[in-house]
């Protein structure tokens, strides 16, 4: 069935969800302040809309990925946002990573004008997002996240209904703590394996289906020994996840001494002028300092 979605946001992972979403037969109508962004996405056959409330008047649901609260803050509430051109009980989902709090609060706000909301956030990066299979953690109703799922089924092969709103964006906090402790034990481990002298390329075959393989293993070990920085992600994102996962720890008083470390050695590759960079220049923390490939 054909969808009428808003799309709110249209970088490397927005635009990579808005190119699934067209191919897939849904009606999509864009705004991104990056008229280029929009562009491209115009050419995979979404529409263009001249802001975010006309994107919004047009469809049934809206999804929103951008990169920090106080930004879904105006792209829904500011002038020409969502808020102003959604029709009451227009379904928003928040395909962003941001604070739980702040999507509590986001959310709340939302109600009081007759909008639903489903934070949605995701892991598998824009490559799983072009084929369908991103995974997924909602956050919000029962009934919403069952609607949110009509237009998140072209986009996902995981889908899974975490708890209230708020409860998805726990979820992808836990899951970047796991995939930051996990680049940098694969980063550590391979500047051992050079250093000793054994063939780093292989290990990822050698260890395929052992306790230790991961996806981030097989994904990562060859790029690191390559020092393929493509990017698929950025340190700095990484740092603000890692950030939001250390804010919850100390509402929660939990011990999280493994993350404070990978945080720092994230901040620390950020304030080298790496932070735009992939994960995989995370090598460059332990191989001493060499120039980037352009």
């Amino acid at each position: 069935m054909t969808q009428k979605v808003a799309l709110i946001g249209a970088g490397a992972m927005g635009g990579a969800i808005g190119q699934r979403l067209a191919k897939t037969g849904n009606q999509l109508m864009v705004f991104d302040l990056d008229a280029g962004k929009v562009a491209e996405l115009v050419g995979h056959g979404a529409i263009a809309a001249s802001s975010a409330a006309e994107a919004a008047a047009a469809s049934d649901y809206v999804i929103t990925s951008l990169n920090a609260p106080r930004i879904v803050d105006l792209a829904v509430f500011g002038e020409g946002g969502v808020a102003e051109g959604a029709k009451p009980g227009t379904l928003i989902i928040d395909m962003s990573s941001i604070d739980p709090e702040a999507t509590k609060d986001l959310a709340a706000r939302a109600a009081e004008k007759d909008l639903r909301w489903v934070d949605s956030p995701l892991s598998g990066g824009a490559p799983k997002a072009l084929i369908g299979e991103l995974t997924l953690m909602a956050g919000g109703t029962a009934e919403d996240v069952a609607d949110a799922h009509n237009v998140l089924q072209h986009v996902a092969t995981n889908y899974t209904h975490m708890g209230s709103v708020g409860a998805g964006q726990t979820t992808k906090l836990i899951n970047q703590v796991l995939c930051g402790l996990n680049f940098l034990a694969v980063a550590e481990a391979t500047q051992l394996a050079l250093d000793a002298g054994v063939d780093a390329a292989k290990i990822p075959t050698a260890l395929k289906g052992g306790r230790a393989d991961s996806a981030i293993l097989q994904e990562y070990m060859p790029r690191y020994v390559e020092k393929d920085y493509r990017r698929t992600g950025r340190i700095d994102n990484m740092v603000k996840d890692l950030n939001g996962a250390q804010d919850l720890a100390r509402r929660t008083d939990t011990a999280m001494p493994m993350t404070a470390i990978c945080a720092e050695v994230h901040r620390l590759l950020t304030a080298a002028g790496l932070g735009g960079e992939d994960q995989a220049a995370l090598m460059e923390y332990f191989a001493g300092p060499a120039a980037l490939p352009e």
